[in-house]
């Protein structure tokens, strides 16, 4: 790598190292504040946005100013790499990287998702079954850990044990403050072409094959990823890059993306500039607009396109979960109680459609959005038969998964369990062998998280790297939600 990288933010083209010099002082200013804290004070993040669906009880303690952490420091257009604050959100990144023709190998679809929370937390995207999730793209991390100490992970360095643990720890064994990741060349568009199928299977056997080819009917396939909008209505999305785009689409305005593959599918398809396909699904939060009235066309004609944006959503969400305004209303008019259903799972493509028969049976709620990933890193040499590459979510190396998210409310029945929808998504993806990820709420029993969830290889990692449990554990986070 070159010993200097271009800078982006307000950086001369040669002057990366002013990034990281500013970079090095925000480091041993946020040290220096971490030891201020009492030992017994719990320890959180100022941080102007989240995507995660666990809503905390505002509280008064003190937060880590982790905002000199928002940037990109510098970017080596010749490596393809590129250093990141680990705060910084993909929109930011991709604004920096995309003027260079490159992106990350996998950019989740909600531009304010951190780089180092998609990281710590997990993300996927129509990329991820040829470059697996964000975190195998990243070749080091600067963690600052539980314990106070600031330290880079590397796959094999003395600190291979938590570079390989970070994904899916939640900030629980600490926080990234610099990451060092991988790019790849983009072309100026992307052509989309909409499949129909008329069941589960046969949709699942079709990517299956367009995943294992990387192409379908001879062509190229970079993207794939999918919509249930009912048991006998689904669509596939293959999409790739391309040089020349005869039209363009428009999904900030009065078109509306999902609605658009429906209207599309068996055409010439649509195409999308690089930058308004990976935000594709940003516009209107995948279909979750709805709630808000902005894909009636007279509110949607009224509402700024600048708000057309997933956090503007979620702050709405966030206010309704805060006055329960949404809940009294029900309530007055009569409605049955509705329980949140806001859920990401995998399980392997064979067991697909399992999944989806389940889901129309007993949960009901649609669209459901299917995108597939395989793991892009190999099993290392000395790896015994149960030990996974990424042990915290320990998904299977050479296996293709497909991602179903389902975000919405299920009505309640009279004498349901609490969560009940919840837990029985919960259990029947234990029963299919597949995993949840942890951005919102979860049920589990902690004797079935911690058999999840890798509890030794997380008890170990936590003993090294926050021996004194300055930082919730995991399960106090993601399932008590402390």
């Amino acid at each position: 790598m070159s010993p200097q990288r271009q800078g982006t933010n307000s950086d001369t083209a040669s002057g990366g190292d002013t990034g990281l010099a500013r970079h090095i002082a925000a480091v041993n200013r946020l040290r220096r504040d971490y030891r201020s804290l009492p030992s017994d004070a719990p320890v959180r993040l100022a941080k102007p946005t989240s995507n995660l669906f666990r809503f905390r009880e505002p509280t008064s303690a003190p937060a880590l100013d982790v905002s000199a952490f928002t940037g990109v420091i510098s970017i080596d257009p010749v490596e393809r790499l590129a250093d990141v604050g680990g705060m910084t959100t993909y929109e930011d990144l991709v604004a920096a990287t995309l003027p260079h023709g490159l992106m990350p190998t996998v950019v989740p679809q909600l531009r304010t998702i951190t780089l180092g929370g998609a990281v710590t937390g997990m993300g996927i995207e129509s990329s991820s079954f040829r470059g697996g999730l964000p975190h195998e793209g990243v070749q080091e991390m600067e963690i600052l850990t539980g314990s106070g100490d600031v330290v880079t992970a590397t796959r094999d360095n003395a600190h291979a044990d938590l570079f390989h643990g970070f994904p899916n720890s939640y900030g629980t064994l600490g926080y990234s403050l610099r990451l060092r990741i991988e790019l790849e060349p983009v072309s100026p568009y992307v052509h989309l072409r909409h499949l129909r199928f008329h069941d589960a299977a046969e949709a699942m056997d079709a990517l299956a094959r367009i995943c294992a080819d990387r192409s379908h009917e001879g062509r190229p396939v970079d993207f794939v990823d999918g919509v249930a909008f009912s048991r006998d209505e689904l669509y596939l999305t293959v999409a790739r890059f391309t040089d020349r785009a005869p039209w363009l689409g428009d999904y900030t305005g009065a078109d509306i993306y999902y609605r658009s593959i429906q209207a599309n599918a068996g055409g010439p398809g649509d195409y999308l500039t690089v930058h308004d396909y990976l935000w594709r699904w940003d516009t209107d939060w995948f279909w979750c607009s709805r709630a808000f009235g902005v894909q009636n066309p007279l509110v949607r004609s009224l509402w700024p396109r600048s708000l057309k944006r997933s956090d503007v959503y979620r702050r709405l969400v966030a206010w309704d979960r805060r006055t329960s305004f949404s809940r009294l209303l029900g309530h007055y008019r009569g409605r049955r109680p509705q329980e949140p259903l806001i859920q990401d799972i995998e399980v392997g493509v064979e067991r697909g459609a399992e999944f989806l028969d389940f889901f129309h049976d007993e949960i009901g709620m649609t669209p459901v959005w299917m995108c597939p990933l395989r793991l892009r890193e190999p099993r290392r040499p000395g790896l015994a038969p149960d030990e996974h590459v990424w042990p915290l979510y320990p998904l299977e190396s050479d296996r293709l998964y497909v991602n179903f998210g389902f975000w919405g409310l299920v009505d309640m029945k009279p004498g349901q369990r609490r969560a009940h929808h919840n837990r029985r998504v919960e259990e029947r993806v234990a029963e299919l062998d597949g995993h949840k990820s942890l951005y919102s709420d979860s049920f589990y029993t902690e004797e079935e998280f911690w058999r999840l969830y890798n509890g030794p290889a997380y008890t170990g990692l936590k003993e090294a790297y926050d021996p004194r449990g300055r930082l919730l554990d995991l399960y106090a986070k993601c399932v008590r939600n402390g």
